[in-house]
């Protein structure tokens, strides 16, 4: 994978990271349910920082080892 576009799938990662943990986003999921005990908007933040960490891990792994044609 070239370094543009290594970068471009970062930036992505970023700008994606930065939409789904900002306040309008987030307050749709502000509701009262629980799920196994713990608030709904608790858990989104969670798999969302796991997701944005997982995305960046693979996009870096990919590029790791590779030299660009």
């Amino acid at each position: 994978m070239k370094e543009t576009l290594k970068s471009q799938y970062l930036w992505t990662t970023f700008f994606m990271g930065l939409f789904l943990l900002n306040y309008p986003v987030l307050a749709l999921y502000n509701l009262e349910k629980k799920l196994m005990g713990i608030p709904l908007l608790y858990l989104l933040v969670f798999f969302i920082w796991v997701s944005l960490i997982s995305a960046t891990y693979f996009i870096i792994r990919k590029t790791k080892g590779q030299k660009d044609a």
